[in-house]
């Protein structure tokens, strides 16, 4: 048993993963469970936190990987922001190979990922590989569900046992439905992908799919870019608490609300949002 984050459990994921996808060096690393022999050199993570290993053995640990070029660069998944944060500082103060992406639930109705994890990757410059952009297929029109009510054909319960849409789904489907129409796009999943890569850069959803249809609505997603009204519109839908302290000084973002109440100042934006046409 070499679950968990551990020396042994790193040595023996690692070496068992590399023979089994026959190359000598993966792109990211995977520890606590196992790679998935999908890709070449996969994309995985170091999965989530045990809460049984310390900082100071990870981090050493995965280093070791890197120096030992097995391992190109570190990510890291389901794990709490201010671990993460101690873990890249830990490696910046001791010449160690940092985490460079962070991996982790995020869609338009389930935000929580914005209350600590993009803050934090913002202060340390890591790119986010966002799942259940789609809400684990939750995200459909009446049409598709009464279809799929109809075929038989149903949906995931991986998550859930019931695979037809709660009422807050609901709502947010139809929202996203309405902004389809407003930017011309046939799927109102190209717009779920939308919101999480014009929220903040580097985004890269991990997205999976298994018809053609999925693919296309993928790809159409490339070509939109959400205005602020629009992003605003599917934010009201279903309210989000971003919780103390930032209800109280703001997210860094704009001029927070203590220091605007005070002073006249001219605020600096650190990052961008990722808008794509603006790339053109």
């Amino acid at each position: 048993n070499y679950i968990g984050n551990y020396l042994k459990s790193m040595h023996v994921s690692v070496s068992e993963s590399l023979t089994k996808l026959r190359t000598t060096y993966m792109s990211i690393p995977s520890t606590g469970d196992a790679v998935s022999a999908g890709f070449p050199r996969p994309p995985s993570y170091l999965h989530w936190w045990d809460w049984e290993t310390g900082v100071e053995e990870v981090m050493h640990g995965l280093h070791n990987l890197v120096v030992q070029g097995k391992v190109l660069y570190l990510g890291i998944s389901d794990t709490p922001a201010w671990v993460v944060a101690q873990a890249n500082q830990y490696a910046k103060d001791h010449g160690k190979t940092p985490f460079v992406i962070y991996q982790g639930k995020w869609n338009v109705l389930e935000r929580s990922f914005e209350r600590d994890i993009i803050p934090m990757a913002r202060a340390h410059g890591l790119a986010l590989a966002p799942w259940d952009v789609l809400a684990a297929g939750k995200f459909r029109t009446d049409a598709e569900e009464e279809e799929r009510r109809r075929t038989g054909e149903k949906g995931r319960t991986m998550f859930t046992p019931n695979w037809e849409r709660n009422e807050n789904e609901k709502k947010m489907s139809h929202a996203l439905e309405k902004v389809a129409g407003e930017v011309g796009v046939r799927s109102l999943t190209a717009i779920a992908i939308a919101y999480v890569m014009s929220k903040t850069p580097f985004v890269f959803p991990i997205l999976g799919g298994r018809k053609v249809e999925h693919l296309l609505a993928k790809i159409e997603a490339l070509d939109i870019s959400l205005s602020a009204e629009q992003i605003a519109f599917l934010e009201s839908v279903i309210p989000f608490d971003a919780g103390f302290p930032s209800t109280m000084i703001g997210d860094g973002t704009k001029t927070g609300p203590m220091l605007a109440g005070n002073v006249n100042i001219a605020f600096q934006p650190s990052f961008n949002r990722f808008r794509i046409r603006e790339m053109d």
